[in-house]
Parts: structure tokens; C-alpha cells; sequence
């Protein structure tokens, strides 16, 4: 068993990972930040014209999938590496096929 354990600290990949999690630790970091600012956004739009701004919607949508994405990684849950290490068509196609159903 701790031979196991032993070949287990020495792999490359899950160091890899790792480093990739305290990475995107940073990043979702910045992009709840960003999420705040289109919420105070949208709260302001809906107060001084009584409806949502589209374009603010539409960004806070792409901004709330990728945070999935960056939280489906760090927790395992997909192999699938976030924008900006891939591109962001995958990040799309990550959060479309995950199915948290069967879990």
C-alpha cells in the first residue's frame, strides 16, 4: 500500500492538476468579481429603464458557465482543462454534455 501511495505522489499528471487548480483558484476568483459587477449592472439597467440590458445578460451568462467549468474541473468532475488553456468552444461543449444526473 505505500508502495502505492509512493507511485501515487509521482505522478506527473495529478501535480499537473494541481498547479492548474491554484491557477483557476485565482481566476474564479476574478470572475465572481466580474459576475458582482453584471449583477450591480443589471440591478442599475432594471432600476433606471425598468428591463435588463441584453448585452449584460448575455455576457453574465458566458461569465456564470465558465465559473461551472473552472468548478467541474477543480472538483474532478471533467478532464476537460478551462479557457483560456483550451478553447473556449470546449468549455461550451463541457458544460452542454455534462449530465450531473448520473452522478
Amino acid at each position: 500500500m505505500e508502495e502505492h501511495m509512493q507511485d501515487n505522489l509521482k505522478q506527473v499528471s495529478t501535480w499537473r492538476r494541481i498547479g492548474f487548480i491554484l491557477i483557476f483558484a485565482v481566476i474564479a476568483g476574478v470572475v465572481r468579481t466580474l459576475i458582482w459587477v453584471v449583477v450591480l449592472l443589471q440591478i442599475a439597467a432594471a432600476l433606471l429603464t425598468g428591463d435588463t440590458n441584453q448585452h449584460i445578460l448575455g455576457f453574465g451568462q458566458k461569465l456564470a458557465a465558465y465559473l461551472y467549468h473552472i468548478m467541474l474541473f477543480m472538483t474532478f468532475n471533467t478532464e476537460t482543462i478551462p479557457f483560456p488553456f483550451s478553447d473556449w468552444d470546449l468549455t461550451e461543449e463541457a458544460i452542454h454534455n455534462k449530465d450531473l444526473a448520473t452522478k
